[in-house]
C-alpha cells in the first residue's frame, strides 16, 4: 500500500488544533478529514471533479476529499473568464463542479459542506494516480491541463521539507491564489503532508502578515515589495524562521529591504506547474540576491545552447534549462504531441527558461525564452539582468524588459518603469554605468502599472502587444 500523500492528516497531529484557518474559519485536523470524507463519499467513482478554487476552507475540505476518493482535482481560478472556464471544464472532462452552483456551469453542482462527517476508510491510492490536473496561464495559446501525479507532489513537498528544515513546529502563513502550484500544492498540501498548521489571510496584505504570527511565510515578489514598504509590517517578520519567495524573480533592493527590515535573508526557488519545486535556495545554505539555489532531492538540471550542446556550468553562460527528475509532470491532458515536444529524447523537460548554473551548482533564473532572451545587435543579452540593473536606480519601483522588432538590431531593449524617475535618458545613462553598452535599454516608458497575472508575474506578451 502507498504511503499517504497527506501523511499528517492520519498521524501524529492534536486533533483539536487548527489545522488550517482560512481568514476567521478554521477546522481541526479530525473536522477536517472527516469533512473532507464526506466529500469523497459523494464524488467516488469520478475520474476527473472541477474545483471552484476560491481562498476559503470549502477549497481545502474539496481537494482533500479528492485526494482521498483518488479523484483528479482540477482547480478553477473563481476570477476566470467564461471562455476560459469553459476550455477548462471541457478539456479536463470534469463530471462534477465541487463548489456553489454556477449558471454558466452545467455540470452537476455538489455543495461543499463543512459540517458534514464521514468516517468511511479508504486505501491510500496507488502513488502513480493523477493527484491534481493544473491549468497553465495559456500565455501561448489555449491553458494546458498538466496532469501531477500523488508522487510528484510527494517527491517536491518532500525535497522542500529537507531545504527549509520545514517541520510540524512550524506555522505557515500566505495569502496566495489556491489554484496554482505555490498557493495550493505547497501552501496546502505541503502543510498538510508535514502537519504545519496554516494560516491564509485570504489576501496577502503586509498588515495581514504582520498580525499572523507565523514562522514560515509564502509570498510573490509583489507581496515582498509592499511589505517592505509598509516598514513597521516588515519589522514585525522578525519573529520568523524563514521567508520565502517565489513564482517570479524577486528583485535585489527587494531582497535587501527584507534583510534590512527583518534582519533574515529571503529563501528563493524556482518551479512550474509542470515540474512543481525542483531547484531552491536551503535554509543552512547561502542566500545569493537573484539567485535561486540548488536542485532538490533527485532532480537533476542541464543548460542547453542554441545548437544543442550543453552549456558550461561556469556562472555566466546562457542555456536552456532541463530538468529531470520525480517532480515531473505525467503530460498535458488530451495533448500527446505537446507533451513529446516539451520533452527531450533522453526524457527531460524542457522549461522554456533560460537560466546560469554556477560551478557549485548555483542556478539564475535569466527568464523565458521566448520573451526573456533578446537578440539585439548580434548579443545575446537576458532581459532579467537589465531589470535588476534598472531597479537599482532609486526612482524605479518596478521594471520590466523586452525586445522589440528593430529593422537595423534585429531586437531594440525597451523598458517599461514603474516609479518617480521619469526622465529616460538618465535611467539609461545610470544602467549603462553597471552593464555593458550593448544591454543599455534603448527606450523607456514610463508607465503607471505593470500587467500582471494572480502570482504576480508580469505579462510580457501583453507589453509587446501594446495591451496596457
Amino acid at each position: 500500500m502507498s504511503a499517504p500523500l497527506l501523511t499528517a492528516l492520519h498521524e501524529g497531529w492534536d486533533d483539536a488544533a487548527a489545522a488550517v484557518t482560512i481568514g476567521d474559519a478554521s477546522l481541526s485536523r479530525e473536522a477536517l478529514i472527516e469533512a473532507a470524507t464526506a466529500v469523497a463519499d459523494r464524488i467516488t467513482g469520478a475520474q476527473r471533479v472541477a474545483v471552484d478554487a476560491r481562498a476559503d476552507l470549502n477549497t481545502v475540505v474539496a481537494v482533500v476529499g479528492c485526494l482521498l476518493a483518488g479523484v483528479a482535482a482540477v482547480p478553477v481560478p473563481p476570477d476566470s473568464g467564461e471562455l476560459e472556464r469553459r476550455h477548462i471544464l471541457a478539456d479536463s472532462g470534469a463530471e462534477l463542479w465541487l463548489g456553489t452552483p454556477r449558471p454558466d456551469v452545467a455540470l452537476p453542482a455538489i455543495p461543499v459542506d463543512l459540517q458534514a462527517r464521514s468516517s468511511t476508510s479508504r486505501p491510500e491510492p496507488p502513488a502513480d494516480a493523477p493527484a491534481l490536473i493544473v491549468y497553465t496561464s495559456g500565455t501561448t495559446g489555449a491553458p494546458k491541463g498538466v496532469v501531477l501525479s500523488r508522487r510528484a507532489v510527494a517527491a517536491s513537498l518532500d525535497g522542500l521539507a529537507e531545504a527549509w528544515q520545514w517541520t510540524p513546529d512550524d506555522m505557515l502563513v500566505h495569502g496566495l491564489p489556491l489554484f496554482h502550484v505555490h498557493g495550493l500544492v505547497l501552501g496546502v498540501l505541503g502543510a498538510l503532508r508535514i502537519g504545519s498548521p496554516l494560516v491564509h489571510t485570504v489576501r496577502p496584505t503586509p498588515e495581514a502578515y504582520a498580525a499572523a504570527g507565523g514562522s514560515l511565510y509564502f509570498g510573490v515578489p509583489t507581496v515582498w515589495s509592499r511589505v517592505c514598504a509598509a516598514r513597521d509590517a516588515a519589522r514585525a517578520l522578525t519573529g520568523a524562521r524563514l521567508l520565502v519567495s517565489g513564482s517570479a524573480p524577486l528583485p535585489v533592493p527587494v531582497f535587501d529591504d527584507l534583510v534590512a527590515l527583518t534582519g533574515s535573508a529571503p529563501i528563493e526557488r524556482y518551479g512550474m506547474s509542470e515540474t512543481i519545486i525542483t531547484v531552491s535556495t536551503r535554509f543552512d545554505g547561502e542566500r545569493r540576491p537573484g539567485w535561486v539555489g540548488l536542485p532538490l532531492a533527485e532532480v537533476r538540471t542541464r543548460l542547453r545552447t542554441e545548437s544543442g550542446a550543453l552549456a558550461p556550468h561556469d556562472g555566466e553562460s546562457l542555456g536552456q534549462l532541463e530538468i529531470a527528475g520525480p517532480t515531473l509532470f505525467d503530460g498535458y491532458l488530451n495533448n500527446p504531441a505537446k507533451t513529446a515536444e516539451s520533452l527531450t529524447d533522453d526524457g527531460w523537460f524542457k522549461t522554456g527558461d533560460i537560466a546560469v548554473v554556477d560551478p557549485d551548482g548555483f542556478h539564475r533564473i535569466v527568464g523565458r525564452e521566448s520573451v526573456d532572451m533578446i537578440k539585439s545587435g548580434g548579443y545575446r543579452i537576458g532581459a532579467g539582468e537589465v531589470e535588476q540593473a534598472l531597479l537599482a536606480h532609486p526612482g524605479v519601483r518596478e521594471a520590466a524588459v523586452v525586445g522589440e522588432p528593430d529593422v537595423d538590431l534585429g531586437q531594440r531593449i525597451v523598458a517599461y518603469v514603474v516609479g518617480d524617475a521619469r526622465d529616460g535618458t538618465s535611467i539609461i545613462d545610470f544602467v549603462a554605468t553597471s552593464l555593458s553598452v550593448h544591454k543599455r535599454p534603448r527606450e523607456i516608458r514610463v508607465v503607471d502599472a505593470l500587467p500582471r497575472n494572480a502570482m504576480g508575474k508580469v505579462q510580457k506578451k501583453a507589453l509587446l502587444a501594446g495591451e496596457l
